[in-house]
This record gives structure tokens, C-alpha cells and sequence, in this order.
């Protein structure tokens, strides 16, 4: 197994509010951090910080990062894998 893909499981075990916040984008294309935050109910300032962990664990993107209001993030192939392993594994 890759070491990017057991640095990403190991970085969403730590945390059910990323992998709720990674499931949720698994299940909907494209979403806002308040739609996220409704699906998962968690605050928002919550689904933000956990947004931009994952991103830096390149497990999602944001596709207008110059938006100010009404970001758009979406799962990557990397999040998918990460979904994909730990529904299997655990």
C-alpha cells in the first residue's frame, strides 16, 4: 500500500468529523461548506477547519478557490480511495 494512502487513513481514523465531512462529499458532487455543515450537523467554523485539513492531505479541492462566498468543494481520487479502503476494512 502507498504511503499517501495510509497517511490519508490514518488522518481520517483520527477524526469522525473528517471522515463524516469526507463521506458527505463521497455522496453529493459538488457542496458548499454550509451544505456540509447541515448534512453532518456540525458548525460551520467546524466543517471549514475540517475542510482545509483535508485539503492539505489532498483528499478534496475546492474548484473556485477565489470565490469569497459560496466555495464549492468536491471529493478527490485520493478521498475516494481512503472511502473506498476504510468501508472495506473496517
Amino acid at each position: 500500500m502507498q504511503k499517501e494512502l495510509i497517511d490519508s487513513i490514518s488522518h481520517i481514523k483520527n477524526s469522525k468529523y473528517r471522515y463524516d465531512v469526507l463521506k458527505v462529499l463521497s455522496e453529493n458532487k459538488l457542496m458548499t461548506p454550509k451544505d456540509i455543515s447541515e448534512k453532518v450537523n456540525l458548525r460551520l467554523n467546524h466543517v471549514s477547519m475540517t475542510l482545509s485539513e483535508l485539503k492539505e492531505y489532498d483528499l478534496v479541492e475546492c474548484i473556485n478557490e477565489e470565490s469569497k462566498r459560496g466555495r464549492l468543494y468536491k471529493i478527490k481520487l485520493l478521498g475516494e480511495k481512503t472511502l473506498n479502503w476504510l468501508s472495506e476494512n473496517t
